[in-house]
C-alpha cells in the first residue's frame, strides 16, 4: 500500500477545520497543514492532532498550495483546504486506490454548502477537482484566487466515488465579503498578465455568467439560493472587470 501526504492551507479556518483533520485520520500517513498566521483557534485545533504544523507568509492561494506539497515527505498527495472533508464514499475510494493506484492523479465531485443548503446545479455542482496526485505529475496552476492541480502534458487522471465536501459561506454577509476580497485578488492578477477590460467586457461578461449559471447550468433548481448564487456570480465578475479597468486607467 502507497503512503499518502495530506496537505492542507489555512488562514482562520476554526469553523470547520476539526472536521477536515478528522476525515483525513483513517487515511493520510502524514499530514502537514501549511498555516498563513492564523488569529483564530486554527493552530490549537492542529495541536489536537498528529499534523505537522508549519507557518508561512501567504503569497497567493496557488503559490501556497505549491509550497505545502513541496513539504510532503511522501510522493503521493492528498491536497484540500481548511474548510473541506472527505465524505465517507469518497473515504473508501481513496483506500481502494491506495492499494491499487492506476493513474497519475484523480477527480472527485465537490458538494458546496452555502448557507446551510448543499448546493446540486449552477457553476457548484459537481464542480469537478483534481486533488489526489503523484508528488511532481504536475503543479498548481490558474489565475489567483482560482487555483487547480494540471497534470504535466501526456499523463492521465482517473475518477474517484464520493464528493469532497466544502462548507463555502456560512452566510449571506460573508458571501459579500469575499466577492470583494476576491474580486480584488482576481482584477490585480489579470492587470500582472497584462489582460484588459474594456465597456463591452463589463457588460457582457457578467451577464453571460448569470445566464450559464441559471439558465445553461440549472441554478434556478437550487431556489432561493441558487438564485442568490448566480446573481453574486454576476456581481463578482462585475467588480473584477470593473476594477482591472480603474487599474488600467490609473496606470495612464
Amino acid at each position: 500500500m502507497i503512503k499518502l501526504s495530506a496537505v492542507i492551507i489555512t488562514y482562520n479556518e476554526e469553523e470547520h477545520l476539526e472536521k477536515c483533520l478528522s476525515s483525513l485520520v483513517d487515511i493520510a500517513d502524514e499530514i502537514i497543514v501549511v498555516d498563513s498566521f492564523s488569529t483564530d483557534r486554527t493552530p490549537e485545533i492542529c495541536k489536537s492532532f498528529n499534523v505537522t504544523f508549519i507557518q508561512h507568509a501567504f503569497e497567493g492561494y496557488i503559490e501556497q498550495k505549491n509550497y505545502a506539497v513541496s513539504q510532503a515527505k511522501y510522493n503521493y498527495i492528498l491536497s484540500l483546504d481548511g474548510d473541506e472533508a472527505l465524505s465517507e464514499t469518497l473515504k473508501n475510494s481513496i483506500l481502494i486506490v491506495k492499494t491499487n493506484w492506476q493513474h497519475d492523479g484523480y477527480y472527485c465531485n465537490r458538494s458546496n454548502n452555502y448557507c446551510g443548503q448543499w448546493i446540486k446545479h449552477s457553476d457548484w455542482y459537481p464542480d469537478k477537482k483534481l486533488r489526489l496526485f503523484k508528488k511532481e505529475s504536475g503543479e498548481w496552476k490558474g489565475i489567483n484566487p482560482h487555483d487547480c492541480y494540471t497534470l504535466k502534458k501526456g499523463l492521465n487522471a482517473g475518477k474517484l466515488k464520493g464528493d469532497l465536501l466544502h462548507w463555502i459561506y456560512s452566510d449571506y454577509s460573508d458571501h459579500n465579503q469575499k466577492i470583494e476580497r476576491f474580486s480584488t485578488i482576481a482584477s490585480e492578477a489579470y492587470f500582472k498578465l497584462g489582460k484588459k477590460s474594456s465597456i463591452w467586457k463589463i457588460i457582457y461578461r457578467p451577464t453571460w455568467a448569470f445566464f450559464k449559471a441559471y439558465f445553461l447550468r440549472l441554478g434556478f433548481l437550487d431556489g432561493l439560493n441558487g438564485w442568490i448564487i448566480c446573481v453574486q456570480t454576476y456581481n463578482v465578475t462585475f467588480l473584477k472587470y470593473v476594477k482591472l479597468y480603474r487599474l488600467w486607467k490609473v496606470k495612464q
